[in-house]
């Protein structure tokens, strides 16, 4: 079947819950998906690019999943506790109201934090309401098969590789390969269901709902005195702090990781091929959530990065320089990418992809994205040690040597390299926040030697990235083509957001790849990218626009695209990485670019706003 026939005819969506119509929680290792209808259907225990043992997000019927729902027709809702990331689903039926608060405890102690807890409490707060739960785990994407048993009333289920204990404060029963409860609970009664990691270090324990209580309440503690750090007293408050504990949880607390996103092979486009996996520390998309984070006022996970950066990263000599655009999020430099056929991928989109093939491209943007995080660290966080120093002079060493080749770029296409404006550009910022720091602290550094770098760049950017015809700045070298990324320009200070070539580019930028405030990356039928069929707008360049619009002056019209961009927030305030044609969500979910550019957006608007 061809990749439009797979969209004419797809899969049976009622099998399927829209991309958006899930909450996220997790412990800051690991994370899981729970959709509207209550089923966790993505979770990958001890950390996020482990095997899934839930994953009927991408194949339904193969991928397994902890279903829990009350037997009679309900209508849902979701939401978060107020301020944490404790997820709430409540059923309105006929006979009653209850809910399933679902969380996963943050433990700092590091025997009991392998257990990686998973919580399911449901309570009837009114009439009464028969359940149904069916655990029904599919180890290793659904390749190894388990055996299931009871001990000492726990529920066992072993897998050559991992083992979970699920405890329940009502009857479960073994089916086949899955374990099932039926139970009816009235007002003010509740059930409790933990699904447990367990192994040598981790023995099973049972999760009373006494403990669950406690364990409820400790989390809830957790994540507002978290929150309670943040410096944002703006307009967009609400929207800011969701998508600061996001951030959070997209944290591999060990490392000090940031992941792109939980997820992998979402497509970008239902049907089609663009489906990759995320579940690792892209050094563009970590340090710009880095300068999110700093901007509110969380040094923290500033610190644990940079800590990451110097201990579990080592400076290479490779194709791409001295840093990878990737690193698994504990340092290794090695994942590679495989197809997983079995799975029939979210609504038919195949192929499931685990590990990422682009890995070694060659991406020279990243330095930029990289420094400019290091330099804000400096500025708000703490001094750059001596080491930490000799590091960036090596990286910008590099890139004063390598800044003019061709490569892939930040939207990694698989077309070949190209000498891209937006590569240039951050090589030029590299540069530039690395001569502010030396300035700044007194530091040693080959300032001749940086600034002719800097001044050719930004004089090959002029000469060459400019498009007389267009009246705007182009895509890459030889082109005409426009392209999203160009709305960093102001944003990275190269160029003034008043600059009459500015405002024109931003003109054609608007008229272009502008739809209703949602921006498009570049038009792949006139720019191919390697790749077939098409995708949707790209949430961070819409955030990037509305920026550009603020810094530009262009305040009116900055709100109002940023307001409309807030509609297309799904129902707990998440967004996954692009917004299709009707504005439905999708590619990986959520996306760690869109919602720190939500706050940086939000962060200059309101300044530009007083």
């Amino acid at each position: 079947m061809t990749v439009a026939e797979s969209i004419r005819h797809p899969t049976d969506a009622s099998r399927y819950v829209p991309i958006a119509e899930h909450g996220l929680l997790g412990d800051l290792r690991t994370a899981a998906l729970v959709d509207t209808r209550g089923t966790i259907d993505w979770y990958c225990p001890v950390r996020f690019d482990a095997p899934s043992v839930f994953a009927s997000i991408l194949d339904a019927d193969r991928g397994g999943s902890f279903r829990l729902t009350p037997e009679v027709p309900a209508r849902t809702k979701q939401f978060y506790f107020p301020d944490t990331n404790i997820l709430i689903t409540r059923f309105f039926a006929d006979d009653g109201v209850a809910e399933v608060q679902d969380f996963m405890p943050i433990v700092d102690d590091s025997r009991e934090a392998d257990r990686h807890r998973l919580i399911r409490r449901v309570l009837c707060v009114r009439g009464s309401l028969p359940f149904t739960a069916r655990v029904a785990p599919r180890f290793d994407y659904g390749r190894q098969s388990h055996t299931v048993h009871t001990d000492k009333g726990l529920t066992i289920f072993e897998s050559p590789e991992l083992s979970l204990a699920l405890t329940s404060g009502v009857t479960v029963e073994i089916d086949g390969p899955d374990a099932v409860s039926t139970f009816k609970l009235v007002e003010g009664e509740a059930a409790v269901f933990a699904l447990d990691r367990i192994g040598d270090a981790v023995q099973p324990r049972h999760c009373p709902r006494a403990e669950a209580e406690e364990l409820f309440d400790a989390t809830v503690r957790y994540w507002r005195r978290w929150l309670a750090q943040s410096r944002y007293r703006g307009r967009w408050r609400e929207m800011v702090h969701r998508s600061a504990l996001t951030l959070k949880l997209l944290t591999y607390a060990p490392t000090g990781a940031i992941v792109a996103a939980p997820t992998t092979s979402l497509p970008e486009q239902i049907g089609g091929e663009r489906n990759w996996d995320y579940r690792y520390l892209w050094v563009r998309d970590a340090a710009f959530c880095i300068y999110a984070l700093l901007r509110l006022g969380f040094t923290q996970e500033a610190e644990a990065f940079v800590r990451f950066l110097s201990e579990g990263i080592t400076l290479g000599d490779g194709p791409g320089g001295p840093l990878q655009i990737m690193y698994g999020i504990d340092g290794r430099s090695e994942i590679p990418e495989q197809m997983l056929p079995h799975l029939e991928g979210h609504l038919g989109s195949s192929p499931v992809r685990i590990g990422n093939a682009a890995v070694h491209q060659l991406q020279l943007d990243i330095y930029g994205a990289l420094v400019d995080s290091l330099y804000l660290y400096d500025k708000w966080g703490q001094p750059l040690s001596s080491d930490h120093w000799d590091a960036v002079c090596k990286l910008v060493g590099w890139v004063c040597d390598n800044w003019d080749r061709p490569d892939m770029s930040v939207w990694e296409t698989r077309a070949g390299p190209q000498h891209f404006l937006y590569s240039q550009l951050m090589c030029w910022v590299a540069i530039e926040r690395s001569m502010r720091i030396a300035r700044h602290r007194g530091l040693p550094a080959d300032m001749s030697r940086w600034s002719a770098a800097r001044d050719d760049i930004y004089r090959r950017i002029m000469r060459r990235g400019w498009s007389p015809r267009r009246r705007a700045f182009v895509q890459r070298e030889g082109e005409e083509v426009l392209d999203a990324s160009l709305l960093m320009m102001p944003l990275s200070k190269f160029i003034s957001p008043t600059d009459p070539k500015w405002l024109s580019t931003l003109d054609a930028l608007g008229e272009e790849l502008v739809a209703d405030s949602l921006v498009y990356r570049y038009d792949p039928t006139v720019s191919p990218d390697g790749l077939r069929g098409a995708e949707g707008t790209f949430s961070i360049c819409s955030f990037w626009y509305v920026e550009a619009l603020s810094r530009a002056g262009r305040v009116d019209e900055a709100r109002l695209a940023f307001e409309k961009m807030l509609t297309y927030a799904n129902h707990v305030g998440l967004y996954a990485e692009e917004i299709g044609r009707t504005g439905e969500q999708i590619g990986n979910f959520p996306q760690a670019f869109t919602h720190l550019a939500l706050i940086s957006a939000a962060f200059n608007l309101d300044r530009a706003l007083g």
